[in-house]
């Protein structure tokens, strides 16, 4: 399995499991749970997942697909901007925790920036980390003026992960915030890799998978893999796709491919606002 060294050292899987909009139907459940579990068979073993998904729902979810194997995964779960005050952090990661049925969240997001102080935020996270109920800590959708802010502060600097959109269609942090990341050694985690699943449906990507015999999935996958420091979480709910997207870590694309897919889905010409779903 192929994987990603986070500041402190650890070192985690570069392809692992997303879970936005799961848990939240009950005839879809009995699916779902296969395919985390079968992910995790296959070595998928990070699980993102939030508070904000379903409203626990997809926590709850994770707590039943790890239940008896909860050393072989490793969480990933987000706290909302509004809770993210001192005390509110404290007390969403208790209800995260009782969601995930663990004692512990590997890697635990500020999910999004908002009103309240980011020094505020990011002490609190540092506070759980002291107090063992968070191994690492990081942000979700901050931008370069953000991260900037962040590397300001002390407590910031001990974040472990941005998670951005990044995608073949959606590459514009590669012209300020990836590079400013690269630079002070900060790995990206990619949501929405497949782009909630129009990018098999791209004409020019579905003929680049059919010369080059793997899926379009597995092509837009390949393409973030391709880089040593982006961990990336596609998100499905069924088994067939699992195995779809863990076929995605045998695909080694070479210069020429990589140039293919630069015709197709253009680098940006200037700074973008962040885009974010």
């Amino acid at each position: 399995m192929k994987t990603v060294t986070l500041p402190a050292g650890n070192a985690v899987p570069a392809l692992g499991q997303g879970t936005w909009n799961m848990g939240e139907q009950r005839g879809a459940r009995a699916e779902e749970l296969a395919a985390l579990q079968l992910g995790l068979d296959l070595g998928l073993a990070l699980i993102d997942t939030a508070e904000m998904y379903g409203e626990g729902a997809a926590e709850e979810l994770v707590g039943e697909a790890v239940a008896g194997r909860r050393d072989q995964a490793f969480i990933v779960s987000k706290v909302y901007p509004h809770n993210a005050s001192r005390k509110g952090t404290v007390a969403a990661c208790e209800r995260s925790l009782k969601r995930l049925r663990t004692d512990r969240i590997d890697l635990y997001l500020l999910h999004w920036r908002g009103n309240i102080a980011l020094e505020e935020s990011m002490e609190a996270l540092r506070g759980l980390q002291q107090a063992g109920k968070i191994l690492h800590y990081g942000v979700s959708n901050l931008d370069l003026a953000d991260m900037r802010e962040l590397w300001s502060l002390e407590a910031g600097r001990g974040a472990a992960v941005n998670q951005l959109l990044y995608n073949l269609t959606r590459r514009g942090i590669e012209w300020d915030l990836l590079p400013w990341m690269r630079e002070h050694r900060l790995p990206l985690m990619a949501y929405s890799p497949i782009e909630q699943a129009r990018l098999v449906r791209h004409a020019g990507l579905k003929e680049f998978a059919k010369r080059h015999r793997i899926t379009p999935a597995q092509a837009a996958l390949a393409w973030l893999l391709d880089r040593d420091d982006i961990i990336v979480i596609p998100k499905t709910g069924r088994r067939e796709r699992v195995r779809e997207n863990h076929g995605a870590l045998a695909v080694t694309l070479d210069a020429a491919q990589r140039a293919e897919l630069d015709a197709l889905f253009p680098p940006p010409k200037g700074a973008k606002p962040l885009e974010m779903l």
